[in-house]
């Protein structure tokens, strides 16, 4: 069997466009890409803000790290080389739903600048909200509901992003929401009113 890009045939030109349903869903589909360490509370926050804006009449997917790490990324390792992969992965799905005009919310470490320029190249910078969810080490240690920082510092987990991975901080185009001093709801209410003008149809 020839696997040849050369056989491949993309159908772009028929299928309705993303305009047309974001006209329909009363909605302009952006990626909103949550990233941080581990028990930095991305995913409560992801979950908080699907709750808003579904109440608000808007159609939103989340993605996240650990469900797709048991689904289309199971083969992958955290290595920098399968760390990359995951994120193109998860990007190239995002990409598709922000197509077809609904909002995701994607809940990744994605630890280095250039995996996370990876995932705006492949989604479209005009369709990016890059998010970074700011929580310090210490209080992602205290938190560790899964035991995972535990592992970590005993060396049985590697590569694991702020012990023996480096974590490096976004650029100011990301919206910093730092929840060193703020409650869960206080974080989506900022965030919220960050990605509002972002997402409401004109």
């Amino acid at each position: 069997m020839n696997n040849s890009n050369n056989n491949i045939f993309p159908v772009f030109n028929s299928i309705i466009s993303k305009e047309y349903k974001e006209k329909q869903l009363n909605q302009k589909a952006k990626a909103i890409w949550l990233t941080g360490l581990s028990g930095s509370g991305k995913t409560t926050i992801a979950i908080e803000i699907e709750k808003i804006l579904f109440n608000k009449g808007y159609l939103v997917q989340i993605l996240d790290g650990d469900n797709i790490r048991i689904g289309i990324s199971n083969n992958l390792s955290f290595s920098a080389t399968d760390r990359l992969e995951n994120i193109r992965r998860i990007s190239e799905v995002s990409k598709l739903f922000v197509n077809c005009g609904v909002i995701t919310i994607n809940c990744f470490i994605s630890p280095s600048n250039k995996i996370r320029q990876k995932a705006k190249e492949i989604i479209g910078k005009e369709n990016f909200i890059g998010v970074f969810i700011n929580t310090d080490l210490d209080t992602c240690e205290k938190r560790d509901t899964k035991g995972l920082y535990k592992k970590a510092r005993q060396g049985i987990i590697e590569n694991f992003t702020g012990i023996s991975s480096k974590f490096e901080i976004p650029d100011d185009t990301y919206i910093n929401i730092n929840t060193s001093n703020r409650s869960i709801d206080e974080s989506a209410t900022q965030l919220i009113k960050a990605i509002l003008p972002k997402i409401q149809y004109k």
